[in-house]
């Protein structure tokens, strides 16, 4: 086995380094695992010949935390770890979380809020000089002028608030190791404006826009919500490594200058990503504290595969890592897991084979790899393309390999599965074999909602599709004798979705038997387009208004009515059912969603109805619920 990356002073005295190339800031606990970022990134760069160190929440009051490595040779790169310092903080709701996975113990408050920010700040304090990279997540989605639903309001790139040098978005290998190369020339970081995938600040246009586009300024778009949606359709159409223009975005007497999209990863350089010496675990400095939650998810998971044609608007996949898929070998993969089986805290349990959605292992065409992806539709919703490839036969071969492993109990696919993908395979198989062997009693699928309007300005297909696939999925279990369930995610107050959608959704729900035990509210999250449409009630993709919940009661109202089974929800359900005109699901029905009002004895107090207005009357009397509301 090999070592942690060099974390102290001490790490660096017994490895005789004298000075580091790169020092890594993460928002996160330090986990030595391919599923965080910045530990890969690291590992990248250690592969590549450079001397690097990590530090891990870094205690923001001070710089001292941040000078404890000293001063680079070349950079720090930073990033606020594996999610959105912000995400990581806040609930849908802006509620304060209180605790945080991927801190020892899971306490809250390891990372400040706006991490990125707040780290790049503290360097320039303690190194003015030292060119910042950063990268992951935060950076990632904060590229250009974005909406903010923390603040509620339009913020800057995050290249101008962090006063980073380099931004890298995407996946960062290539990025990093053409970055490293030039910096290690002794080329300072001004002069890397045109490396693919990143995004870097210039003082001016091109003479010549060939190849380029300019979208509306930051403060076009701050005025304006309909040059936001018309910003944010030319930021989605350039995200194709082949098709995609260098695009300018001025923000006051400057221009943030995004470069085209960085290439997928080959297959040999993505195997190579997962023959780093990663230990696989959390540093041994937090057993004391109770180790690192993160972990446990990933831990004996595979990923082995990127990008995602699926292109759900909420989803930030596609502005992120690209709809290109790309896959391991299964050489690569089946190794990984063999690795398994000699670790002493392996049970026999694989917990998944997946990536941002597990069933997508080859592009959705072949076409794409040449021309790149299509700028006016989606692969599959609203309907399929009648050109995408649909297979698993390499997924189905990776899956026996795995399963055939000596020591290998059993082997779970718990990342997302694409349903609508996986019933346009003509050839059964592998939807059998999910069934037969994958599933750990529980199938987590993610329909989102069923109303047709609202799954539009989703990007999901319609609810048929679903249905479609429940009664294949039931029929196989009944084959197999299987008694396994289908958990859907469903998300609430999405745009576009109205109460009545929700009502509909929840009678939907009442007749299939489904009682989801979690709803997300939706989560205006930068870099997606539905946050664009929650920002400006316009759908970017087709320039439709949109109709937009925003206010914390409507919100909540919806959320009630997808659990409307809770008895805490159903004074809402009720109010939202009359508001509707919808009284004919209050009662003891089979179709109702839920009872009338219990009836009170006369001495009791009145029953206050929540949104009425003023109390409400009493109940005279007990006997028998009124004719209608049985």
């Amino acid at each position: 086995m090999g070592e942690y990356l060099i974390v102290s002073p001490e790490d660096m005295a017994r490895r005789g380094v004298q000075t580091l190339d790169f020092v890594c800031i993460t928002g996160d606990a330090y986990v030595d695992h391919p599923s965080f970022g910045t530990p890969l990134i690291a590992r990248w760069l250690e592969r590549e010949g450079y001397a690097v160190g990590l530090i891990a929440q870094p205690d923001f009051h001070s710089t001292r935390d941040f000078m404890r490595l000293g001063r680079p040779n070349y950079a720090f790169v930073v990033s606020s770890g594996n999610i959105d310092s912000m995400v990581a903080h806040y609930t849908a709701a802006k509620k304060r979380r209180s605790d945080d996975a991927y801190t020892p113990g899971g306490r809250a408050g390891r990372r400040p809020d706006r991490a990125v920010i707040v780290y790049c700040q503290k360097l320039r304090e303690a190194y003015p000089d030292v060119p910042i990279v950063i990268g992951g997540i935060e950076a990632s989605l904060r590229r250009f002028a974005h909406y903010d639903y923390w603040d509620d309001a339009v913020r800057p790139s995050i290249l101008l608030e962090s006063g980073a040098d380099l931004l890298v978005y995407g996946m960062g290998e290539l990025q990093t190791s053409e970055y490293a190369r030039r910096f290690a020339e002794g080329r300072p970081a001004s002069s890397m404006t045109d490396i693919p995938g990143t995004a870097v600040v210039v003082d001016r246009l091109p003479k010549n826009l060939k190849n380029a586009v300019v979208c509306e300024s930051l403060e076009e778009v701050s005025s304006d919500k309909a040059a936001y949606a018309r910003a944010c359709k030319t930021q989605y159409d350039e995200q194709d490594y082949v098709t995609g223009r260098t695009v300018y975005q001025r923000h006051g007497d400057v221009y943030v200058r995004q470069n085209p999209p960085m290439r997928p990863l080959t297959r040999e350089e993505f195997d190579s990503v997962y023959e780093l010496p990663f230990q696989y675990y959390y540093h041994p400095s937090y057993e004391a504290e109770g180790g690192v939650a993160a972990i446990e998810e990933v831990e004996f998971s595979i990923i082995h595969n990127r990008g995602c044609f699926g292109t759900c608007n909420f989803c930030a996949l596609a502005f992120h890592q690209g709809r290109t898929v790309t896959s391991r070998s299964r050489e690569s993969v089946v190794e990984e897991a063999r690795r398994f089986t000699q670790n002493p805290r392996f049970k026999g349990y694989i917990h998944d084979v997946g990536g941002p959605t597990a069933n997508f292992r080859v592009p959705s065409c072949q076409k794409q790899l040449k021309y790149g992806v299509c700028k006016d539709r989606k692969c599959l919703a609203p309907t399929p393309c009648k050109g995408m490839s649909v297979t698993h036969s390499d997924y189905l071969e990776l899956l026996r390999e795995l399963r055939a492993l000596p020591g290998v109990k059993k082997v779970f696919i718990r990342s997302g599965i694409r349903f609508d993908y996986l019933i346009l395979d003509p050839d059964t198989t592998f939807f059998r074999e999910l069934v037969q062997h994958h599933i750990s009693g529980q199938l987590k699928v993610a329909p989102e909602h069923m109303s047709d309007d609202v799954l539009r300005e989703m990007g999901k297909p319609p609810i048929a599709t679903f249905n479609t696939f429940c009664k294949m999925y039931n029929k196989f279990n009944r084959e197999y004798k299987k008694d396994q369930y289908l958990v859907p995610y469903l998300m609430s107050s999405h745009p576009g979705s109205t109460m009545r959608d929700a009502i509909k959704l929840a009678v939907y729900l009442k007749q299939s038997g489904l009682r989801p035990e979690q709803v997300q509210d939706f989560y205006p999250t930068p870099g997606t387009i539905s946050t664009c449409m929650f920002y400006t009630g316009i759908n970017p993709l087709t320039g439709r208004k949109v109709y937009v919940p925003r206010s914390p009661q409507e919100k909540a109202a919806q959320r009630a009515m997808l659990q409307f089974f809770r008895p805490q929800n159903q004074a809402s359900v009720r109010e939202s059912l009359r508001r509707a005109g919808r009284e004919d699901l209050i009662g003891f029905g089979a179709q109702c969603l839920v009872p009338p009002e219990p009836r009170r004895r006369a001495h009791e107090a009145p029953l206050n109805l929540p949104g009425r207005g003023g109390r409400g009357r009493a109940a005279k009397g007990r006997g028998r619920p009124p004719r209608g509301r049985r």
